[in-house]
């Protein structure tokens, strides 16, 4: 078991690969605090992960506030006592063009994908510097790596989550913190199943593997950088797309 008392948070645990990753998590031994403002979605992920004998926690948070995020984190020390793993998965998409696209809706985003990120990292960091240890993974996106049509708010959040990362990697590490990015492509989630079928056929048609992915698989990929497999990777980001941007 690859997180075997371990302590982590998975913002957007209700669906999605934020589900996905709370369930490897828990098959690896970690305990999991499951944070969402979706609180009946992470209450059953919580029975599910219960279900099969690991341990977890539903947690209401609204990523937006700072209060929020720091009721969150104390919230996860008093029942577990630590915070070893923060997974900044949270996420939103209010896509349209730059000329149809309202202020709020811009607004909208960046409140989740960036202050959200921000929030609750600023929560939980000095927890982990009390400790001198603590894994850090953001949710970025292979669009902020080359932009698209019609994401002028969420390509300007996933970008940025890059730059925060690569920041915390420098500023955290000698305090014993890795900070990490991962940059999803196109993967099957209740975000993607909306897309029109001529645009999810472009989409696979640009990627070399042919398929859209699965949130498994980028579940995977956190599992692999929470754990000490991959212990002097800071600072990175790794993209999990098909070769997309290839």
């Amino acid at each position: 078991m690859r997180l075997k008392d371990k302590v982590a948070i998975i913002t957007g645990a209700a669906r999605g690969i934020g589900r996905a990753t709370a369930l490897l998590f828990a098959s690896e031994g970690a305990k999991v605090a499951l944070a969402d403002i979706d609180i009946d979605g992470a209450k059953k992920v919580e029975e599910e992960i219960k279900a099969s004998g690991g341990e977890a926690l539903a947690l209401y948070v609204d990523v937006r506030e700072l209060g929020s995020a720091k009721e969150m984190a104390k919230s996860v020390v008093d029942t577990f006592g630590k915070i070893d793993i923060l997974v900044n998965n949270a996420g939103i998409i209010r896509d349209k063009t730059l000329l149809k696209m309202e202020e709020e809706e811009f607004q909208q985003v960046i409140d989740v994908n960036l202050k959200g990120v921000f929030n609750c990292t600023k929560a939980v960091v000095p927890y982990m510097v009390e400790r001198g240890c603590g894994v850090i993974l953001n949710a970025s996106s292979v669009v902020a790596l080359y932009g698209n049509f019609g994401q002028t708010n969420y390509v300007a959040s996933k970008s940025a989550v890059i730059g925060m990362t690569k920041v915390w990697a420098r500023e955290l590490g000698p305090k014993g913190i890795r900070v990490n990015a991962v940059a999803p492509g196109f993967i099957e989630t209740d975000m993607t199943k909306n897309l029109p079928q001529e645009v999810k056929r472009a989409v696979i048609e640009k990627t070399p593997l042919r398929r859209m992915g699965t949130p498994e698989e980028v579940a995977k990929v956190y599992l692999f950088l929470a754990s000490d497999d991959a212990s002097f990777i800071n600072g990175a980001v790794i993209s999990v797309d098909g070769g997309l941007t290839v």
